[in-house]
């Protein structure tokens, strides 16, 4: 996602107002007249403008944590860190309101309830190339139907939250890319476990290989996304629009599948009366 993207992104309510809520108590502790008026006008509380030892640990924590966050759930763009780091970011400042003052806490609170009722985190809407395969034998099916066909798979559960964060970004990508001969699809492991053994991914809880994602050329894997280096470790993969384009060069094999598409088998009947 470019630079462009993600400041129109930031003009949709849910990420302005999460900004906002991110930075509301150091905006009102630092900001004099919203200080003045919350503690010394409105509550009568004297010297309350600057920041205790304890809400600079909060702050300092806070910090750490974010970044430690971030950094593994492979935040790669501006949307993707403010996106990352919100929940924690509003935990805190609910914390911090509730320890300066219980009445300031609740209505942070009755506050973080409505966003996060009424403004969802926008994901992609538009239109997907996708197929679903629905039964258990319809990968290999798809597979063996005819192998000048590439497929890009992904190997997902619907309860995984990595999963349902990787959705809409191969929606869109299976939009831009999508071909006669490249083609996407999508298999759930939960409902098809033995497919998800078959192909070294495993559906635990504690998996961290979902979702995995599975590039096939000729009916057989090519690549895959996390894959298991030579010791038999897995290499964490972020999975952001950019990085899945770079790992399976997403461009390059859009461009050959394209200079090279499938072309109709002739019917014996057809090559007679040619």
């Amino acid at each position: 996602m470019s630079f462009k993207k993600d400041l129109v992104l930031l003009l949709k309510p849910y990420y302005w107002v999460n900004i906002l809520m991110s930075i509301s108590y150091i905006g009102a502790k630092r900001a004099p007249f919203i200080c003045n008026y919350l503690w010394t006008y409105l509550f009568q509380q004297e010297d309350q403008c600057e920041l205790d030892g304890r809400e600079t640990e909060i702050l300092f924590f806070l910090l750490i944590v974010v970044m430690i966050r971030t950094r593994k759930t492979g935040s790669v763009t501006m949307i993707n860190y403010l996106t990352s780091s919100f929940m924690y970011t509003k935990i805190a400042n609910l914390g911090l309101w509730f320890y300066n003052d219980i009445r300031l806490g609740m209505i942070y609170f009755v506050f973080f309830i409505l966003v996060a009722l009424l403004l969802p985190e926008p994901t992609y809407t538009g239109p997907e190339n996708v197929l679903y395969f629905r039964t258990e034998n319809g990968l290999e099916e798809e597979l063996e139907k005819d192998k000048r066909v590439t497929w890009l798979v992904t190997f997902y559960t619907v309860w995984n939250p990595a999963c349902v964060n990787f959705a809409p970004i191969f929606s869109e990508l299976s939009n831009e890319y999508a071909l006669s001969n490249l083609k996407f699809g999508k298999l759930d492991i939960g409902r098809f476990p033995k497919i998800g053994e078959k192909y070294h991914v495993s559906d635990s809880s504690f998996s961290r290989q979902l979702p995995t994602v599975i590039l096939f050329r000729q009916g057989k894997e090519v690549a895959r996304r996390p894959y298991a280096d030579s010791k038999g470790k897995l290499v964490k993969f972020f999975f952001s629009a950019d990085n899945v384009k770079a790992a399976f060069d997403l461009n390059n094999l859009y461009k050959e599948c394209k200079d090279n598409p499938i072309k109709a088998i002739k019917s014996v009947a057809e090559k007679k009366k040619d």
